[in-house]
């Protein structure tokens, strides 16, 4: 009641601190920033907000608050162009929008993409702020009611979005999962420091793999590789087609599937560490599994763009909830914020609320302020911005492969980040072509470390109450909420696996001879066989428990599947082979050849260091590969290199060393 007889008056101290031309300015300002650091792959929320916080302390905290606000308010707006234009998440939250979005881009109907995209990430920021703005007053006793036994079950359901994304081979879906979660436990174990996977041969290893590195290797590399094969344009037939309000009217014709991706959004960003790592894709299986005609999702279907987007601008107002009211930091982005907030002079946690009310609700509806600010600079520039689809991709790849190399590398600032992108591109190359599903090997990575560790948790407490009494520990492991959620997780996985063949999450593809499928199924089955080999050797039972029990699923799934491929037909949907036939066996360039090349960018970082590499590569490419004239060259080539030295001084940030450096004291930016 005390909180309820001081909402008022805050809101009203609030919008009047907000409204300040002082404030505006700074809002616009993080907007700007955050616009010009979602628009480029792999750069996210926390990369933004790391920008702006030296510059941070010694401001005025409403300012500076304003200023963080806006720029992680709109970053799973801008990074929708990189989604939708280029095939490449611009971050973990905008992952399930390449499915359709990107599709619609090679249709000539990027404009119309990106600007359904938009208008349901401003319907979903302003809901979530709407619904944070009285969910304040009620979130702590919720919040709260969230233990172990939930938080797992709520990754678990996670997971079970596999069932829905998994295409026409459900099983594939699940060992797809298993090697992502597989992946996600090399390196030293969280509980107790067992190296995984023998990583002491490779200490680079020792910490495990980076979400920047598996996102852009699973997702980037493989598009990239597969649109600069057939030198063309990303638009089939290079036009725009339907403008941007088309797009709004098409949110406007599923508003109700937004509704209910936006309120998706808002509960799973509640719960502290999920937020963007899995809201789109729960998302994304709600949005198909309500579509009656699912033959188009995957191919273009502009509902599985505009699920998605609700949920993930959503999901920032949910998760500033555990942030601002116990200061549990419901995503790596939340986290900076809570550093930023403390170098402003404030404590998030409960005394925020009691003692700062009004601050509280400036931050909420700064946020909101934001989503309209940074819809609105995106949908009037969508219709510019989707002109890149017309141009020729061959112009495009070298500066995308230069963006990637230079993202991944920010991970550890370590040559291993070039080598390991390569790698796990090679698997997402593999995994394209034989239409294993790389949403479920990502969400399987991502979940990883929460699922071991919410598992080894919860497991612990329950032994140690069943060992008072069967009783307090079943009502410790089976409580509403987990039977609540334990029901709709079986009733997604039995739905989505009795629509499994309606769905085609990456599009038809052809398939072919059984050779490849099976040598490729071979490989995956030989991994998880040394997975589970290794994890059996590990002492420690909290360190091996995990990936023994996931390890075992796969090579099941991997079993069971080898043994339905021996009597398949070769028309069969297991025998998917992108290299069969269709546009991928017709392209005019092939597959090893068109990787060489970057694999060229970072052989030669390796040795003379990133920016003289970097200057070879574009010279040769530009030249030889795109054939462009000296002249167009030249400007390209001097385009980039200024690009990169900008993004570099901007950033603060360090470019891949070689071994040159080691024997020539060079000056920047050649050290």
């Amino acid at each position: 009641m005390d909180l309820l007889a001081t909402a008022l008056p805050a809101l009203g101290e609030a919008f009047s601190l907000i409204l300040q031309p002082q404030q505006l300015m700074f809002l616009v300002l993080g907007v700007l920033l955050g616009l010009s650091v979602g628009v480029f792959p792999g750069l996210g929320g926390i990369a933004g907000l790391s920008l702006v916080l030296p510059f941070v302390f010694g401001m005025d905290p409403v300012s500076g608050l304003a200023l963080m606000v806006g720029l992680i308010a709109v970053i799973p707006t801008s990074d929708t162009f990189a989604s939708v234009l280029m095939g490449i998440p611009g971050s973990s939250a905008s992952q399930a929008t390449v499915l359709d979005g990107f599709p619609m881009a090679k249709k000539g109907q990027a404009a119309r993409a990106l600007s359904a995209a938009f208008t349901s990430s401003l319907f979903g920021g302003l809901l979530g702020a709407s619904v944070l703005t009285f969910f304040i007053l009620i979130a702590r006793p919720l919040v709260l009611a969230f233990g172990l036994p939930e938080m797992l079950m709520i990754t678990i359901l996670g997971l079970s979005m596999v069932a829905i994304l998994a295409g026409r081979v459900p099983l594939k879906g699940v060992a797809a999962a298993c090697l992502g979660l597989l992946v996600g436990t090399i390196g030293e174990a969280g509980a107790g420091g067992s190296l995984r996977m023998a990583t002491y041969d490779i200490p680079y290893l020792t910490d495990g793999l980076k979400l920047v590195i598996v996102g852009l290797g699973i997702f980037a590399i493989p598009e990239i590789i597969a649109l600069l094969r057939q030198d063309r344009s990303i638009s089939k037939d290079s036009t725009l087609g339907a403008g941007w309000l088309v797009g709004v009217k098409d949110w406007w014709a599923n508003i109700w599937l937004s509704i209910r991706c936006s309120i998706i959004g808002v509960i799973v960003g509640v719960i502290p560490g999920l937020g963007g790592s899995v809201v789109d894709w729960i998302a994304y299986g709600h949005t198909v599994q309500s579509t009656k005609d699912k033959s188009n999702f995957g191919s273009g279907e502009v509902r599985g763009v505009i699920g998605p987007e609700s949920s993930n601008n959503a999901k920032e107002g949910g998760g500033l909830v555990p942030t601002l009211i116990f200061g549990i930091p419901g995503s790596g982005s939340m986290a900076v914020f809570i550093g930023g907030m403390a170098l402003l002079g404030y404590d998030a946690g409960p005394q925020l609320i009691q003692n700062d009310l009004d601050i509280t609700y400036t931050i909420v509806w700064s946020l909101a302020l934001a989503n309209v600010i940074g819809a609105g600079l995106c949908i009037g520039l969508s219709p510019a911005i989707a002109r890149l689809t017309t141009i020729r991709f061959t112009l495009l790849a070298p500066f995308l492969f230069m963006m990637i190399s230079f993202a991944a590398f920010q991970s550890r600032q370590s040559l291993g980040d070039l080598v390991a992108l390569f790698a796990v591109g090679l698997v997402g190359i593999f995994l394209r072509r034989f239409d294993w599903s790389r949403p479920a090997f990502l969400i399987g990575f991502v979940l990883s470390h929460q699922a071991e560790n919410f598992s080894n948790m919860a497991n612990q407490i329950a032994r140690s109450r069943f060992r008072r009494s069967f009783e307090e520990g079943f009502e410790y492991l089976a409580s509403p909420i987990v039977l609540v959620l334990l029901a709709v997780t079986v009733i997604s996985v039995l739905v989505g696996m009795r629509q499994a063949k309606q769905i085609l999450p990456e599009g038809v593809v052809p398939t072919g001879k059984k050779r490849a499928p099976i040598i490729f199924l071979l490989c995956i089955l030989a991994y998880v066989s040394t997975a589970l080999v290794n994890a059996l050797m590990i002492d420690l039972m909290s360190d091996k428990i995990f990936p023994v029990t996931i390890a075992t699923v796969a090579v099941v799934a991997c079993l069971l599947l080898l043994l339905q491929m021996m009597f398949k037909p070769e028309t069969d949907a297991i025998f998917a082979d992108r290299e069969a036939s269709g546009e991928d066996a017709e392209a005019p360039h092939g597959l090893w050849g068109t990787l060489a090349w970057f694999g060229l960018l970072l052989f030669l970082s390796s040795l003379l260091g990133f920016i003289l590499a970097l200057t070879i590569f574009l010279l040769t490419f530009l030249r030889l590969r795109a054939a462009c004239s000296w002249g167009l060259t030249l400007l390209l080539s001097a385009f980039g290199l200024a690009f990169m030295l900008m993004m570099a001084g901007v950033l603060r940030r360090d470019f891949p060393p070689g071994l040159l450096q080691e024997y020539v004291d060079l000056p920047w930016p050649l050290t």
